[in-house]
């Protein structure tokens, strides 16, 4: 607009585009809520503001301030409550303290972040790895971010736990179906590759979410893998996933369990579990390599007694997930020989 305008210090020093500069420097840059306000504000002119190198000086000034200490300088985006005044100092009997609260968290710019769009989003992240800050800290960002933005993932919340901190406008222009695959499928390449960083439960929600949305195959096979990864650490609840296909033939997806299953013995047998040729039984089941693949046979086991009742399910998958865990590393058969005795029921 200055240039447009001719306000340039070509006609007169101080004018429009040095005192824009300056104002962005020495405020915009310097505040994390005025960074995340001018980010929000680039996605109407993206255009201009990329090449005004608006949107990358916020970016990387979110990421800075992102990795450092946030009880320094207080800069989260916090509403004032009772004990604090709106400029942010701790009141005392309505008196301003001068005081600042503390903010020690690593999570503390989660909710912050989650109101900018996917793409401003995805290149902040980007941004903030390579300044080296934890892949767990990122974990957790993607969580937020995807629980924020897929209101179907958290199924067993309640409304109003499931909308916690969303802005009441947001809670009324909900992202459309297209909108939300294209999200989740974004937030599936964002995901760490290591094993534990993203919580089981968030990975299984985001399985169903993908399901529900008819997500891209390589999307489903890429969280399918992810918890195959970390199958250990599943629960029973976890596994028992409707079956949304349109030609339903069992209650839950058994085909999805047993793919995951097989990623799992997969993933095992590549890092190399103990070896069953131990003479002692007993010490082979003790192995700390095996302790995930016992954890993952009863979990397999009490599967199988869950959706044995179901008229539909055919012998062959039945046969096909209970054979999916090594005979070896059952410590008891109790488990699977109760499923068999349900289905045969």
């Amino acid at each position: 607009a200055a240039e447009h305008l001719e306000m340039t210090e070509e006609i007169a020093e101080g004018n429009l585009i040095t005192q824009t500069e300056v104002f962005l420097n020495q405020v915009v840059l310097r505040s994390w809520k005025d960074s995340i306000k001018t980010l929000q504000t680039c996605d109407y002119v993206l255009p201009y503001a990329e090449d005004l190198q608006i949107v990358k000086r916020c970016i990387d000034s979110l990421a800075i301030k992102a990795c450092k200490d946030p009880s320094l300088v207080g800069w989260p985006i916090v509403e004032h409550g009772p004990m604090q005044s709106p400029g942010g100092s701790i009141l005392w009997n309505g008196i301003s303290t001068g005081a600042r609260p503390r903010y020690s968290s690593s999570d503390w710019w989660y909710e912050d972040v989650s109101c900018l769009s996917l793409p401003m989003y995805r290149r902040l992240i980007s941004a903030m790895e390579t300044r080296g800050i934890g892949q767990e800290i990122i974990s957790g960002s993607l969580t937020f971010y995807a629980r924020r933005h897929l209101p179907g993932l958290d199924r067993r919340q309640s409304i109003s736990e499931a909308n916690i901190r969303l802005e009441p406008r947001a809670l009324m222009a909900l992202p459309s179906e297209e909108e939300q695959r294209h999200l989740l499928e974004e937030i599936d390449k964002l995901l760490p590759s290591q094993k534990g960083l993203m919580s089981t439960k968030i990975l299984f929600g985001l399985l169903r979410t993908a399901m529900i949305l008819r997500a891209s195959p390589s999307c489903m096979f890429n969280l399918e893998r992810r918890i195959g990864m970390q199958l250990d650490q599943a629960s029973l609840e976890d596994l028992l996933i409707p079956n949304f296909s349109d030609s339903t033939e069992t209650l839950y997806n058994v085909d999805c369990i047993h793919r995951i299953v097989e990623h799992f013995v997969a993933r095992n047998q590549m890092i190399g579990g103990a070896s069953p040729d131990v003479a002692d039984d007993d010490q082979f089941l003790g192995s700390p390599s095996l302790i995930p693949v016992i954890a993952v046979a009863k979990l397999v086991d009490g599967y199988l007694a869950e959706v044995a009742s179901d008229a539909n399910l055919k012998p062959s998958k039945f046969q096909a997930l209970a054979a999916g865990i090594p005979d070896d590393v059952r410590p008891l058969d109790d488990g699977l020989y109760r499923a068999i005795d349900i289905y045969l029921k």
